[in-house]
């Protein structure tokens, strides 16, 4: 079956049509031996967003030790998982590891707590949502490239100019916020080139890249939240079985019931019961080296385990080939899907959920929420200066509100406690 001649005859041999490349303000051809995706990469890689994600919160607190991970290593080892993948099934691997690098660009600090506090407060222009806001930082925020007079947004900012092909893999959810799904990949402001970058999509519809950028997302963050719960304390890895009598089978399995909403008990039930009997599965860990080095093994074979599930299962489908953009969708099996739903539940049951935790979330909330009130008090002045011109520039209290959540979603998780204690006396 040829995918790419279904698709489009205009398609490149490489299985991308000719405008994937484009980029939304025409730039001067660059040195040879790079190519698009490979400079886009680059781009994401050096970008100021990316690098703040190092002090912003995955799961466990970032700063509470110097294993656990932060939103920048957890893209980077998205990246790497999604790369490997990208490149078995025939896609670009630089365009692959360009959409995992930047799809937790538009966190704020304190994980979803601070989202959610930042769209409560942004509720009257359109909320708050990570995945947009990595879009408007990608195409507006980061300082990269300003469109000419004669080109979109005259004589203003486009962000680091990205290819379509590589802003469409970035995005997870292709539309605008929606009735009862707290879900959406841009606001009403970024629709320019939203609409732009989604020329000759299928409405809603997500790029192969897309669904692998996500399952990458999915599997680094459900394996590694786990390694990081157990070493830091939060989970005793027997509670996940029951085993000794320890923890709560039935609290996780309710908790999974969340992340597969169309799976019943028992399925879930077999899920757990197929992870803790893989014969890597540790029965303890109690912090020596062997422990440590038991648990890294579990990671390393769980993803390959979840990696080579779904690369078998779209083979099977598509044959070989490259498969791109609009030409396949990314099989995932029943059972690695709602495994991995299991390993999620586990770190919101033990880490999130765990106890004395709430009043810490109540107060990042009212920090996060305080602070965007004082920098509208205080603006432009209380502004980064990056952030200024744009707040001068805005045309009404909507969108100059937007340029603050703008600038609290930014700060990471120990600036935004700084600019609270200067501001917020």
């Amino acid at each position: 079956m040829d995918l790419h001649a279904a698709y489009d005859d205009d398609r490149l041999s490489d299985g991308y049509v000719h405008d994937d490349e484009a980029r939304w303000v025409a730039e001067a051809p660059k040195r040879a031996g790079r190519t698009a995706f490979a400079r886009d990469r680059a781009r994401v890689l050096h970008s100021a967003a990316l690098r703040r994600l190092a002090a912003k919160t995955q799961v466990v607190a970032a700063g509470e030790s110097d294993f656990l991970r932060t939103r920048l290593t957890h893209s980077l080892e998205c990246a790497q998982v999604g790369r490997e993948l990208g490149a078995a099934l025939g896609c670009d691997p630089d365009l692959v590891d360009a959409a995992c690098l930047a799809h937790d660009l538009g966190h704020p600090p304190f994980g979803h707590n601070g989202e959610d506090a930042l769209d409560e407060v942004a509720a009257a222009v359109g909320g708050f949502e990570g995945n947009a806001q990595s879009l408007r930082i990608l195409t507006r925020l980061e300082a990269k490239t300003f469109s000419p007079g004669s080109g979109p947004r005259p004589g203003g900012p486009v962000g680091l100019n990205l290819t379509r092909a590589t802003l469409d893999a970035a995005t997870k959810y292709p539309w605008q916020r929606r009735e009862g799904s707290r879900k959406f990949g841009v606001y009403a402001e970024d629709l320019d080139v939203f609409t732009w970058l989604r020329a000759g999509a299928p409405d809603d519809r997500t790029c192969f890249e897309a669904q692998v950028m996500d399952w990458a997302d999915d599997v680094a963050y459900s394996v590694h939240d786990v390694e990081d719960a157990v070493v830091a304390g939060h989970l005793d890895i027997r509670a996940i079985s029951g085993a000794g009598g320890a923890g709560d089978p039935e609290g996780l399995l309710g908790t999974a019931a969340y992340y597969a909403r169309d799976a019943d008990p028992a399925e879930l039930g077999a899920a757990v019961e197929r992870l803790t009997a893989l014969p890597f599965w540790p029965s303890s860990y109690a912090g020596s080296l062997r422990d440590l080095a038991a648990l890294k093994n579990l990671t390393s074979q769980l993803i390959g385990r979840f990696c080579t599930a779904v690369e078998l299962a779209t083979r099977e489908r598509y044959g070989r080939g490259h498969l791109t953009r609009y030409a396949a969708d990314l099989v995932v099996p029943r059972e690695q899907r709602l495994e991995v739903a299991v390993l999620k539940a586990v770190a919101d049951r033990w880490v999130m959920q765990r106890a004395g935790a709430e009043p810490v979330y109540v107060r990042q909330r009212e920090i996060v929420q305080e602070l965007v009130a004082a920098i509208r008090l205080t603006a432009p002045e209380g502004l980064d200066p990056v952030l200024r011109d744009a707040y001068v520039a805005a045309p009404d209290d909507a969108a100059r509100l937007r340029v603050v959540v703008d600038q609290v979603a930014s700060l990471t998780d120990r600036s935004v406690v700084a600019w609270h204690a200067r501001l917020c006396r």
